[in-house]
């Protein structure tokens, strides 16, 4: 009897340490984004406003969402089944790091390589934290009285928090530095606000050379931002290195969906899922995921802030995006929980498409500050909802093939931005609103068939999944 006690009292202390674990391996995997991201988002968010001339930022932006796609197709379930996914995690973040050191020398023949380099990079790296906070999910249900699929929207929430918190911070650093010993004038007030009122906003086709707002700032401060960033990015890598277990503490049994296999024969694995009817139906959304990402970080900003507000603002108009997804994505978690997916699906999709009709309508001024605070804000809280929601829903349908379900979501998240920001130099922006409700529309009616056809419930997540958890002596030598 004093056996079968002292057992249970171990296996209890030993199920309430490895809660604590899993939870520090989320948090520091969710720092280490944050403050990789610090960075890339930073500087992608001026590179539509610093690198206007011949469109170079915008370009720049197509090819890392290019080479996202081959990435996304090729690599992420070859590169886990060889790194595993904290070394993929690790190594990925080296990849962006050429994009920020070209912002140095911003040419054709620099800042492209370093976004096809940021796009061979991205695939691998989403798809490998995505099947770790799956996995960790899986492992924190057998021990605890939550379902899979609840912990998996919880987690993922919890990481996008710390993942849009970067908008706060990157936009926050790009902001100080351009904004320091920035004097206002009053007669560029009043040039501007007689400009923007025909020339900005949803009637946005090319810049205004006679607009202050749109002149570039100077190179030395883009340098200083530039260090700046790249320091956080080494920062990141070591903290995934140092801080994170290696994921085999946590799938020792667990058949996965690359699994056995290897070389090119896993590619299958990936292009498998595009012959199932709830891959093709998810797939609109996911696309819209991308393209209303690309058409808020390169259109919004160069035809609403940067044309009518000055691009040393679109820092600051990003830090409120960057909260409210931040604050959205931690609790749209807890809501699901009580209201469901479809509710908070639906209030998503009627408030992103309020959103696009007042941004068609608005025509707006230096004047309206409040006003591009209030749409980034509001923007920020429909993509932190489509980013867990579409996330959790792609573990949740496909569940033993992680790997290739998220690589698919990285491939058409990529695609919707890739073609987004292909098209986004040569069409107004108008346009570009019309096509975004389109796909928007498109999407919510796919993910509404697989909600009415039963395609989420007939899917069974078994808590007690097909993995052990490994003890701290089990481990030491894999990592």
């Amino acid at each position: 009897m004093s056996n079968f006690v002292e057992a249970s009292i171990s296996r209890s202390q030993f199920q309430a340490k490895e809660k604590w674990r899993i939870l520090k391996n989320i948090l520091m995997i969710g720092i280490a984004f944050m403050i990789h991201f610090t960075a890339f988002m930073g500087a992608s968010n001026l590179q539509s406003s610093i690198n206007a001339d011949d469109s170079l930022g915008t370009f720049t932006l197509s090819a890392i969402y290019g080479s996202l796609i081959f990435s996304n197709i090729f690599l992420p379930v070859l590169i886990i089944s060889w790194l595993g996914c904290k070394w993929t995690i690790s190594i990925s973040f080296v990849a962006y790091m050429p994009f920020i050191a070209a912002q140095f020398f911003p040419k054709f023949y620099t800042m492209i390589p370093a976004g096809l380099a940021v796009g061979l990079g991205g695939g691998p790296l989403w798809c490998a934290k995505c099947t770790y906070l799956t996995v960790v999910a899986e492992a924190y249900a057998t021990i605890s009285d939550l379902s899979a699929d609840v912990l998996v929207t919880r987690f993922f929430g919890l990481f996008f928090m710390f993942y849009q918190m970067a908008q706060v911070w990157g936009n926050l650093i790009s902001s100080a530095v351009l904004s320091y010993g920035i004097e206002d004038l009053p007669s560029n007030l009043t040039l501007n606000s007689s400009i923007v009122s025909e020339t900005c906003g949803a009637n946005f086709c090319q810049r205004i050379e006679e607009n202050p707002n749109l002149a570039p700032p100077p190179m030395e401060r883009i340098h200083l931002i530039a260090g700046i960033y790249l320091g956080c990015m080494v920062l990141a890598a070591l903290i995934v290195a140092f801080g994170v277990d290696s994921l085999s503490r946590y799938d020792k049994g667990r058949t996965g969906s690359a699994a056995g296999q290897s070389g090119l024969k896993l590619l299958v694995v990936t292009l498998k899922l595009l012959k199932e009817k709830r891959q093709l139906l998810i797939m609109p959304i996911t696309m819209f995921i991308g393209a209303e990402q690309a058409f808020l970080f390169a259109d919004y900003n160069a035809s609403y802030v940067s044309c009518a507000y000055g691009i040393n603002n679109i820092g600051y108009v990003m830090i409120c995006f960057g909260i409210a997804n931040a604050i959205a994505a931690l609790a749209t978690g807890s809501i699901v929980k009580i209201t469901g997916r479809v509710p908070v699906v639906i209030f998503a999709f009627v408030l992103h498409l309020a959103i696009i009709v007042v941004l068609l309508l608005w025509r707006p001024t230096p004047e309206q500050g409040f006003i591009f605070f209030l749409m980034s804000g509001l923007w920020g809280i429909c993509d932190a909802i489509w980013l867990v929601q579409v996330n959790a829903l792609s573990g949740i349908l496909f569940p033993g093939m992680e790997e290739a379900a998220y690589s698919n979501f990285r491939l058409w998240e990529a695609t919707g931005s890739v073609i987004t920001y292909a098209y986004s130099p040569y069409l107004c922006t108008n346009i570009k609103l019309y096509i975004l409700s389109g796909i928007l529309i498109v999407g919510v009616i796919g993910y509404g068939i697989i909600e009415v056809t039963g395609g989420i419930s007939k899917v069974v997540l078994d808590p007690k999944t097909d993995f052990e958890l490994v003890r701290d002596n089990e481990v030491t030598n894999e990592k």
